[in-house]
């Protein structure tokens, strides 16, 4: 399945499909929360929030 594909049963909520995406992006999202060397977890699922928010509203 490409990341199109992907995406669109993402926004059509579909557990696999969202969990598959997140697991992408998740050394991405542990990397920007890291502050002065350490993991701040608040800021953590803040991103994680955002991200999938941003999956529902992103057009493909």
């Amino acid at each position: 399945m490409n990341f199109k594909e992907l995406l669109l049963q993402a926004k059509e909520r579909k557990p696999f499909a969202i969990a598959e995406i997140f697991n992408m992006y998740q050394p991405l999202l542990l990397k920007e929360s890291i502050i002065e060397g350490s993991l701040d977890k608040d800021l953590y699922q803040e991103l994680c929030i955002i991200f999938l928010r941003c999956i529902e509203l992103f057009r493909v």
